[in-house]
């Protein structure tokens, strides 16, 4: 993949084998299904995007509201993964040249996914992150996250089928997400990401009436950043590959966080829609600045420094 003009080769990494021109990567699940998008996020100094979970078939998602503000610079949306499916999808991203893409899947059990990655595998897409956020089919309200065999399952099929790296991304579920971690580590995944959205809800308390739809949503937002950190310091304290962290970044500094505490990379969502697609760009000239000011000559050394006190 080309560099952008004067990139800074300080911040340049090497995740699960993904030489990244900079850490920050766009979240799934926020402006994801476009090539035209994708393509604006590049030229905006993205390092990779990483798409909305795709589904073998289309999705139509839940009924509107899906999205409501809450908090301090904060979401709680329940979308129901509404995508187009791997076939449209795949059609939208077949002439991407530039753009480093890991595409997101989704599914219900392991079944669900050969039929999706040999939709994907022979496009310039950089790899995978499955999404762990489905609903259990054997387990009706639970998560496919929530059940270990399942992930393990998922994983072991998944890496069976392609060459290309895999991330798992893992959220706060019924389950310890150390452990699930740990089980998608040894399945054979390439990297994590933590976290997820966390299950919350809202009610209107004139009409008495939750806002969302389906009642129940995930927060995203400035809200999870703490837990969020504390998720990857831990996940970086028992496993030996990448851990992406994600949740609640909105500056420099949020970042920096996450990667003291052991993230090789970051992701970026609900800034986006306060900030505008500049806080890549202003994230890594942070991050940047940082560097340099720590007399550090890459961002790799900072990597879960934070374990060293």
């Amino acid at each position: 993949m080309g560099k952008a003009e004067h990139a800074d080769d300080a911040l340049n990494i090497d995740l699960a084998g993904l030489k990244l021109r900079n850490p920050t990567l766009l979240a799934s699940g926020f402006l994801g299904i476009s090539q035209d998008i994708f393509n604006r996020l590049y030229a905006a100094g993205i390092g990779a995007v990483v798409t909305k979970s795709i589904s073998i078939d289309p999705r139509e998602g839940y009924r509107n509201p899906t999205v409501v503000a809450v908090a301090e610079e904060s979401y709680l949306n329940a979308v129901g993964l509404a995508n187009p499916g791997a076939d449209a999808f795949s059609k939208e991203i077949e002439y991407n040249v530039n753009v480093p893409i890991i595409v997101s899947l989704v599914g219900s059990d392991s079944n669900d996914f050969p039929p999706i990655i040999k939709k994907f595998d022979r496009l310039n897409i950089l790899g995978y992150e499955i999404n762990l956020s489905c609903p259990h089919v054997a387990k009706l309200g639970t998560e496919v996250g929530d059940d270990p065999k399942m992930v393990e399952q998922i994983v072991k099929t998944a890496k069976s089928i392609t060459h290309k790296p895999l991330i798992v991304k893992v959220g706060i579920g019924n389950s310890d997400v150390v452990n699930i971690a740990k089980v998608a580590k040894d399945s054979g995944a390439d990297a994590v990401t933590a976290i997820n959205t966390i299950r919350a809800m809202v009610i209107n308390v004139e009409d008495g009436i939750p806002i969302l739809s389906n009642r129940v949503g995930g927060l995203s937002g400035r809200s999870i950043k703490p837990i969020g950190v504390r998720c990857v310091y831990e996940i970086f304290k028992k496993i030996e590959i990448p851990v992406i962290g994600c949740g609640g970044i909105f500056t420099w500094e949020d970042a920096v966080e996450y990667i003291l505490a052991g993230a090789s990379a970051i992701q970026l969502g609900s800034v986006i829609g306060y900030r505008g697609i500049s806080a890549f760009r202003d994230i890594t000239l942070g991050v940047s600045k940082y560097l340099k000011k720590k007399g550090l000559g890459n961002v790799k050394e900072l990597v879960g420094l934070a374990h060293k006190y």
